[in-house]
């Protein structure tokens, strides 16, 4: 992939092609109250990046942009008058309560990367304390061995920061292997680790097939990004699979899945396209685990996801992102979770 000099990342935190990544690399980890900040900023569509967690270009100018408008003072920096300003969203921080269904604010929005950066989910960094944050919590309590009560209290928080807990293993000592299908038909283009200016290398494959063609799942798992990104990638589909492991679908023309969708080999998630920062049509696929990228090619099974995955019922993914919730009852979603009526989940 070519794309233009000078472009920042989404949050990145250097100026780079702005393709190549669209999360930070280990050497760039990401922060849980950068990620609250972004997710807040995006919340007043003062920010247009990748809620990644690292302070970039993109973050510093929202926050600029949001000084400006509420007559601080502007250096681009969140501290205490600009966190204040920011109101609800901008408050408790992490660590001050025990986050449950319901609760929104900048912890709950900590936790969602918290959550992301473990490989637990949930789909989405908002500050809304969903049906799907909720299942993310019970996936990550029993994952590291603590009490699955579904309630993110200092024992959790601690767990997922790195703390581990009594008697188990941390979440990124995988326990079995994991392959994927190839996701279009084709041969690869630049791979993994082929050269790009300024030093850098690219971080996934590219398959330079027809515009249009179908892209199927690479795997069984749960769609957590499904929308336009700004920080070079295009339209981009993101799938959560077990252990830790993601995969990016880039430049689509079209996306055909949606956040929360349940899919499994061969789901169609989209068209190719030549979206973002493309110099023509061709799939952009990577495949990350905890958000670092790595090289796809030894995971990559000899068969396509071409496959169309097998009817199933409109909601028979609904007893996860739903369980637990107010959903199927008199009320409907719980108050904090209105994109994920959006997004037709969790229904009567």
């Amino acid at each position: 992939m070519r794309v233009p000099l000078g472009r920042g990342l989404s949050g990145g935190a250097v100026l780079v092609l702005a393709a190549a990544l669209a999360l930070p690399s280990p050497a760039a980890a990401g922060s849980a109250n950068v990620a609250a900040l972004q997710a807040a900023l995006t919340s007043l569509n003062l920010y247009k990046g990748f809620v990644d967690g690292v302070r970039g270009p993109l973050t510093r100018s929202a926050v600029t942009r949001f000084q400006r408008r509420h007559h601080l003072l502007v250096d681009g920096v969140a501290g205490p008058q600009t966190r204040h300003a920011l109101g609800s969203r901008g408050r408790p921080p992490l660590g001050r309560r025990a986050m449950k269904l319901g609760d929104q604010g900048w912890d709950v929005s900590a936790l969602q990367f918290l959550l992301l950066r473990r490989g637990y989910g949930p789909g989405r960094i908002d500050g809304a304390f969903g049906p799907l944050t909720q299942a993310a919590v019970l996936r990550a309590q029993r994952g590291l061995g603590i009490g699955a009560d579904a309630i993110a209290g200092p024992q959790t928080i601690r767990a997922l920061r790195g703390g581990g807990s009594s008697g188990t293993q941390p979440v990124s000592s995988p326990t079995g292997p994991v392959s994927f299908l190839r996701p279009v038909a084709g041969p690869i283009g630049d791979g993994f680790g082929a050269p790009r200016p300024g030093g850098r290398t690219h971080q996934g494959l590219d398959f330079p097939v027809a515009y249009g063609t179908r892209v199927g799942a690479a795997g069984v798992g749960t769609t957590i990004f499904a929308a336009y990104n700004y920080g070079g990638y295009g339209n981009l589909v993101v799938i959560q699979h077990r252990l830790g492991y993601t995969t990016w679908y880039a430049h689509l023309s079209s996306i055909t899945t949606q956040v929360g969708a349940s899919v499994v080999g061969g789901t169609e998630v989209g068209r190719v396209g030549s979206t973002g920062f493309s110099t023509g049509p061709h799939l952009h696929f990577e495949v990350r685990r905890y958000n670092t990228p790595i090289n796809p090619v030894p995971l990559l099974q000899s068969t396509v996801a071409a496959r169309r995955a097998p009817e199933r019922h409109e909601h028979e993914h609904e007893h996860l992102e739903c369980e637990g919730s107010a959903a199927g009852k008199s009320g409907g979603v719980p108050a904090g979770s209105t994109w994920i009526a959006r997004e037709r989940l969790c229904r009567n």
